[in-house]
């Protein structure tokens, strides 16, 4: 059975350092690009409106990822609260943009690890940390702490991509699949519709870093689940807001032809955009799902760069599949499990 490559770290005692290392960068916190430079350590709030303490809103065994995640038993997800985007659309906002009911959800790094040998113990196929870029140093030492007591499990790292390639770097090693959007071709949509700068820049320095560490190619087990690997979400916005196709191309030519994407159909209007008392020309251009024929152009696009490797979810169904409500944090993702 292939082993999760952060056990050779931990044997080496060099995971107990990179814990180390990353929390020592807590002090002046420069984990994502935002850079807000405040003591977390002393439970200072950054901008993603989070302090010294993980908070993990609710964890589960979840069926909303790619096939090759969620196998029979399910991806054993835990979803950080808060979140260093403040994305318009975002279809979990109640636990992404609601950092004082959020601040009700810290946990200790052993309550984490808890959770890690819970979702194991449930027969989860490998540990999914959603929105984990401004947890870093806490998933890491809960990570510590849980393979201490049997964790054994790949980890998953499903992150917006507004990442630190100096914080990627000390994640090689330990995360095993890279699970990436890419959101936008251009910064005036991340600027507008995401509230951070230089999200393009950014996004694809800390891709680029991914494929440099796992590779092109997935690493699939005896049991047809992903082991290692990389791949890339892109989340067709109607009107074409952010870019997929000029991310296609780029990924083909940084990157390879060959990077596994997952295309994704699941966009419709929640969040701000869908409110009468939010006023902006974008807004109102995200006020709708997306089209059949906007689907199909990227899927040509794809075809015509010669990018095969992927899934693609089907537009009909989709945005109507995955409607999670956090309000229910013990069954937030209902009708996925009836689906599954």
């Amino acid at each position: 059975m292939m082993q999760p490559s952060y056990l050779k770290l931990f044997e080496s005692g060099e995971l107990y350092d990179r814990a180390d290392r990353l929390e020592a960068m807590l002090a002046s916190c420069d984990i994502c690009p935002r850079d807000c430079h405040i003591n977390r350590l002393e439970d200072e709030i950054a901008k993603c409106f989070s302090g010294r303490l993980p908070v993990v809103s609710t964890y589960t065994p979840h069926f909303g990822e790619e096939p090759p995640l969620i196998g029979t038993r399910g991806a054993g997800n835990i979803f950080l609260g808060n979140c260093n985007l403040r994305c318009v659309y975002c279809q979990n906002f109640q636990i992404s943009q609601n950092p004082k009911a959020e601040r009700r959800n810290e946990i200790t790094h052993e309550r984490m690890a808890e959770m890690m040998l819970e979702l194991q113990e449930k027969g989860c196929h490998n540990i999914n940390f959603v929105s984990p870029t401004h947890f870093v140093p806490q998933i890491v030492r809960s990570l510590v702490i849980a393979v201490e007591q049997g964790l054994r499990l790949p980890v998953v790292y499903n992150t917006n991509a507004y990442d630190s390639v100096a914080v990627l770097k000390l994640l090689d090693g330990i995360v095993d699949v890279y699970l990436p959007d890419l959101k936008y071709s251009e910064n005036e949509s991340g600027d507008e519709l995401s509230k951070v700068e230089n999200y393009v820049g950014h996004a694809r320095a800390a891709i680029a870093e991914m494929h440099r560490q796992v590779g092109t190619n997935l690493v699939f087990g005896d049991d047809g689940l992903l082991k290692r690997g990389l791949i890339i979400r892109l989340l067709v916005l109607p009107n074409d807001l952010g870019g997929v196709n000029d991310s296609l191309r780029w990924i083909h030519d940084a990157l390879s032809p060959d990077v596994s994407l997952s295309v994704m159909a699941q966009y419709y209007p929640t969040n701000k955009v869908n409110r009468d008392d939010v006023i902006g020309e974008r807004y109102s251009l995200l006020n709708r799902r997306v089209g059949v024929g906007e689907y199909a152009r990227v899927l040509d696009t794809m075809e015509r760069l010669g990018m095969r490797e992927g899934w693609a979810q089907d537009v009909e169904s989709a945005a109507n599949y995955y409607r999670p409500d956090f309000s229910n944090a013990e069954l937030p993702f209902e009708d996925l499990r009836d689906f599954s």
